[in-house]
């Protein structure tokens, strides 16, 4: 499938495959036909986090070149991140060298930064845990000031910050886009209120994708956090009552609305998941999901086989590479319509 290399101009003009698993049927249209898919009372739920710049170059301390990708901020305040070699995004991930081996205590220097590493992962010694040497605002600050979108080798050019936000991303929680939402424009959303649609939100610490590594990757979604409002609680329940859909936009909503469900109920407030849905999970909240062009083998896949039968998204994909649809973080989406939920 034909990689998109770059943010589309037009929102609007995003394709949309519409899978009805119920009718076992394909349908070929744009994001405006979500005008048409969703029904008065239905619930879209959105993730309102924004994208970090969450890539930063530096050196260890034998000087040797490091990039570190953050990959989620832990509760106690320190950060948990992923170690590439020289390079940048220009080249592969599976094609970098590997990065230089770092010991707990070592110090890494960034532009205006420097960060103690507490520990690495047992299994891959490239994910490391480390805290930040300078009090919280001066973190933030020296982030920004020096820190680049994560990006991958498909892209066409360095990405600047506002490439990888959504229209209404909120708190700075992701450090990869939450991506499903990036064909959602304001007037869309408002047109689908006057449709009486409901629009809700939560919060969703979106992880990295890739690391480059095979082993790394395949326990890929890592633990992330996730903030559900209790306004939230209360319109799902209030659109379940009246027969109403909850449709989540990507997979961090599904995964923060599901995890956060784990025991049966959905429950307001914070928490991290490290729930892997796949085929058999059985889903408490979620109905229905938009998203974007996903590769089967990969986790988001996986997740959509909780949603209709694996034949179905099997031939879903061939029907979008049959048709010209671009995959990735700037391609186009799917609306996915899932077998009706057990109650």
């Amino acid at each position: 499938m034909i990689a998109a290399s770059w943010p589309r101009e037009e929102p609007r003009a995003t394709r949309l495959l519409h899978v009805d698993a119920a009718r076992q049927r394909l349908a070929d249209g744009t994001i405006e036909d979500l005008r048409k898919l969703l029904r008065p009372g239905d619930l879209l739920v959105v993730n309102d986090a924004a994208t970090l710049p969450a890539s930063l170059r530096g050196v260890t301390a034998a000087g040797a070149p490091v990039e570190l990708r953050l990959a989620g901020r832990e509760e106690d305040g320190c950060w948990r991140g992923v170690l590439f070699g020289a390079g940048d995004w220009r080249t592969r991930t599976e094609d970098r060298p590997r990065p230089p081996r770092v010991a707990p205590g070592e110090v890494l220097r960034f532009d205006g930064l420097r960060a103690r590493i507490e520990r690495s992962d047992r299994a891959s010694a490239r994910l490391v845990w480390l805290r930040f040497g300078a009090p919280e605002a001066s973190v933030w600050r020296a982030l920004y000031r020096s820190g680049h979108p994560v990006q991958y080798a498909h892209t066409a050019r360095p990405l600047s910050l506002w490439h990888v936000q959504t229209a209404y991303g909120s708190r700075p929680w992701a450090v990869e886009a939450p991506s499903a939402g990036f064909p959602l424009t304001w007037d869309l959303l408002l047109d689908l209120r006057r449709e009486r649609v409901g629009l809700a939100r939560v919060t969703h610490a979106a992880g990295l994708s890739s690391s480059g590594e095979a082993a790394l990757d395949a326990r890929f979604p890592l633990p992330e956090r996730y903030d559900i409002p209790a306004d939230t609680v209360r319109e799902i329940e209030s659109a379940r009552r009246n027969g109403g859909r909850v449709i989540a936009v990507g997979t961090s909503v599904t995964r923060a609305l599901e995890g956060a469900s784990a025991s049966g109920r959905l429950a307001a407030g914070a928490g991290t998941t490290d729930l892997l849905i796949g085929p058999g999970t059985r889903r408490n909240v979620v109905d229905a999901v938009l998203t974007g062009v996903h590769e089967p083998g990969t986790s988001h896949f996986a997740l959509l086989e909780a949603f209709v039968p694996r034949e179905l998204l099997v031939r879903a994909h061939a029907f979008a590479e049959e048709h010209g649809y671009r995959g990735h973080e700037f391609g186009d989406a799917v609306f996915v319509e899932g077998l009706v939920r057990q109650r």
